[in-house]
């Protein structure tokens, strides 16, 4: 009598928890459809992302500006394996951008030349006229005498050539000392890099008028202020 009111009890007890379970389940899918009909959205377990770094995400990095010219035409050919266009359309664009850059449009400009301060030292050199605009034509006359097989000749060109080098060297220390004075007067804010300024100076002044990018804004005798 003892095992069979053992096993009653048992019974009894495994039939309440499966009792209990089965309310459970019930409960929980009554729950989850009043969820539905309520349009309950569970939660995805993590913050939604903002639109900003959604879009930063899809469109990657941005890539610095370039820095040399070589770089800018690498990167122009992969660009153009990207979006491939017409011969015309890239002839059009690089025609615009060639003019943009040589009316001194800042965006358009590589990064040495970009900012006031070296407008200021471009319209300082080319407000003057210097010996050193006659570096490439100097350079043109040693190669044409170097073809002549005359020694007085080639004498008389290596000593004018040796001259003229000289008084480049002098008037290119000279113009670096007195722009990059100028300069800091001009913006005592800015931090002002003598050799810097003076080697910028002197490039572009080693350069024929016609050919210097972006274009003189002023003529030679102008004052500038």
């Amino acid at each position: 009598m003892r095992f069979l009111r053992r096993s009653t009890t048992k019974e009894a007890g495994t039939a309440d928890e499966t009792a209990a379970k089965s309310g459970t389940a019930v409960s929980d899918a009554d729950s989850s459809a009043e969820a539905r009909r309520k349009g309950y959205t569970p939660g995805k377990g993590r913050p939604t992302p903002k639109r900003r770094e959604a879009e930063g995400k899809r469109r990657g990095p941005v890539a610095p500006p370039p820095r040399t010219t070589r770089e800018a035409i690498r990167r122009s050919r992969e660009l153009r394996k990207q979006n491939p266009i017409s011969k015309e359309e890239r002839r059009a664009a690089a025609r615009e951008r060639r003019e943009r850059m040589l009316a001194g449009d800042e965006r358009y400009l590589l990064p040495r030349d970009r900012g006031p301060v070296k407008a200021y030292v471009r319209d300082l050199v080319d407000s003057r006229r210097n010996v050193l605009g006659l570096f490439m034509p100097l350079a043109i006359v040693v190669f044409i005498t170097l073809l002549i097989p005359i020694f007085v000749v080639q004498q008389y060109a290596t000593l004018l050539t040796t001259v003229m080098l000289l008084g480049m060297i002098i008037e290119g220390f000279l113009n670096g000392r007195r722009i990059t004075k100028q300069v800091r007067a001009k913006f005592p804010k800015e931090n002002i890099r003598g050799a810097s300024i003076g080697w910028y100076a002197f490039v572009r002044a080693s350069q024929l008028r016609k050919l210097r990018v972006p274009k003189p804004r002023v003529q030679p005798g102008d004052k500038v202020d």
